[in-house]
């Protein structure tokens, strides 16, 4: 009961503030439901004397004001929000996606503290030279550093700070979402198919995963492995002895910032061929690695004296399994081969539409969406807004959310912002293709049938070395079955006393729950047996 009053009081003050702002955030043309209905109501007052401060302010500046006074988890939901535009509508979702995530950097003597207290010793110990915060987020603040190495070489580097107490703030704020989301689950079926509670827990993961710096380095590390012969792609390297799990030290790059399109030119930089790399390495990384950079926005991306594209702040990454993976290739070579079937196929094989819809009905739906980019010029095809289109048929065709690949979209969509800011013409069909080919070769070609066939060959090994105790335990459940048929199906004490006390309440629901517990013992040992 306390956790309820005080996540109530956490959303309510949310609410003051977005009022104060004069920010809706329910869909034009989504019935509001009652609860929010009485909150609008009761804070008509607030919105109207705030009014006349706002004369003039852009409705996503309003937005923008609003989250950062709300402190930064809400700037973390305000632009995990933004790509769920299924969930917030699309007008909603393109305001947040202007949101920056900039805040005050907190104290050069905090900054030392943190850095003393989780790698231990003096600051000094560590850097010959420590300056001022250079950028300032939600979580962390980045300062540029130099380290003398053991041969004397100096070097610079960039060290990434987590504010002070902000797990603290994050998980408070967390409690108070995880607790919208299940009342809006519990009192608004609609919303059921959207998942509210399972939107929260992405948010919840990639919030723990940007709060623990050790993972934010072993993804740069990760990255590094995976892109080590791509031409025209890298990372910075990591520096572990000055990292922990709120300390990230890291090379500092000097490069151009890849949205400094003057200075890229003044080098003699071909545009044209970095907009192409960006594109590729995003998709690469995506599809033969399963492993992407899922904030590659201009800020985030820089050139260096070799005209190589460098990423860092990997903060937020994404991954894609093996389906997924083939999920991706398949839909991008369908639609730009214009196999609609074969692209309609992959979301039953994958399991994303479920078996009582017609194949060719959700193929002549990706029809509809791939037909109208042939013949387009390259400037009017975009590949996330084709991705957008796709998603938006979930509802129609009882798709269910799958957070990897919303994620997904949302990376494409800065992604691809990127690659056509360097090179408006940018094809994006003609840049894909290549890559998609190439997975679809290697992973479903004779290649890829060739690895299958090791893959099953190691299962059937795997499973061959476990015969012994998987018959050792088939024989102990025909033991216990055995047992059952001779002295009947027995219940601890404890089992029994919460079976009667369920009937006394007279629940029916509580007494079959019960029951089901009981009995679970014989149906995991009968499904042991092939017996279900």
């Amino acid at each position: 009961m306390a956790g309820a009053i005080r996540n109530t009081l956490r959303l309510a003050r949310a609410g003051l503030v977005l009022a104060q702002h004069g920010v809706r955030f329910v869909p034009k043309g989504i019935k509001v439901p009652p609860v929010l209905e009485v909150a609008r109501i009761l804070t008509a007052p607030i919105r109207w004397f705030a009014a006349p401060f706002r004369i003039g302010q852009p409705k996503d500046q309003r937005i923008s004001a609003a989250i950062a006074a709300l402190g930064p988890s809400y700037i973390k939901l305000g632009q995990f929000l933004a790509t769920r535009a299924d969930v917030i509508g699309p007008e909603l979702a393109r305001d947040l996606s202007r949101l920056q995530d900039r805040m005050p950097p907190f104290s050069m003597k905090e900054a030392r503290k943190a850095i003393e207290e989780s790698v231990g010793g003096k600051l000094e110990d560590h850097y010959a030279e420590f300056g001022p915060p250079v950028a300032a987020a939600s979580i962390a603040q980045v300062h540029k550093a130099r380290t003398i190495g053991e041969d004397g070489t100096h070097r610079a580097v960039a060290v990434k700070v987590l504010r002070p107490g902000v797990e603290r703030r994050f998980k408070a704020d967390l409690d108070s979402y995880y607790f919208a989301a299940s009342q809006i689950e519990r009192f608004h079926p609609p919303s059921r198919r959207l998942r509210p509670v399972a939107v929260v827990d992405t948010l919840k993961r990639t919030t723990e995963l940007e709060m623990d710096l050790r993972l934010e380095a072993a993804a740069i590390s990760e990255m590094a492995e995976n892109s080590a012969g791509d031409e025209g792609f890298r990372v910075p390297d990591v520096d572990w002895r000055r990292t922990s799990r709120r300390v990230l030290t890291i090379e500092w790059i000097d490069g151009i910032p890849i949205s400094d399109h003057a200075a890229l030119d003044a080098k003699g930089f071909d545009k044209k061929a970095l907009g192409l790399t960006v594109i590729r390495s995003f998709l690469r990384h995506a599809m033969r690695d399963g492993f992407f950079h899922a904030d590659m926005h201009q800020g985030n991306l820089f050139v260096d004296d070799a005209g190589r594209v460098v990423a860092v702040d990997f903060g937020i990454v994404g991954r894609l399994g093996q389906k997924e993976r083939r999920f991706l290739a398949e839909i991008l070579h369908g639609l730009i081969t214009r196999d609609y079937r074969r692209a309609a196929w992959v979301h039953f094989w994958a399991g994303y539409v479920p078996p009582h819809h017609p194949v060719d009905v959700f193929a002549q739906a990706l029809r509809a969406i791939g037909e109208p980019i042939h013949g387009r010029t390259a400037r009017e095809i975009s590949m996330a807004d084709l991705l957008g289109q796709l998603f938006a048929y979930t509802e129609v065709f009882d798709m269910q959310t799958r957070p990897e690949l919303i994620m997904l979209q949302k990376s494409m969509v800065i992604v691809e912002g990127v690659a056509r800011s360097l090179d408006p013409e940018l094809n994006m069909w003609m840049a894909a293709e290549p890559v998609a080919k190439e997975w679809m070769e290697h992973n479903l070609g004779i290649t890829g049938r060739i690895k299958e066939a090791g893959d099953g060959a190691t299962t059937i090994a795997h499973v061959l070395g476990e015969l012994p105790e998987l018959m050792t335990q088939a024989q102990s459940s025909v033991a216990h079955l055995s047992e059952m048929a001779r002295g009947g199906l027995r219940l601890d004490a404890e089992t029994v006393e919460r079976i009667g006390a369920a009937e006394r309440r007279g629940s029916g629901w509580s007494i079959a729950a019960l029951w089901v517990a009981a009995l679970s013992l014989l149906a995991i040992a009968a499904g042991q047996l092939g017996w279900l």
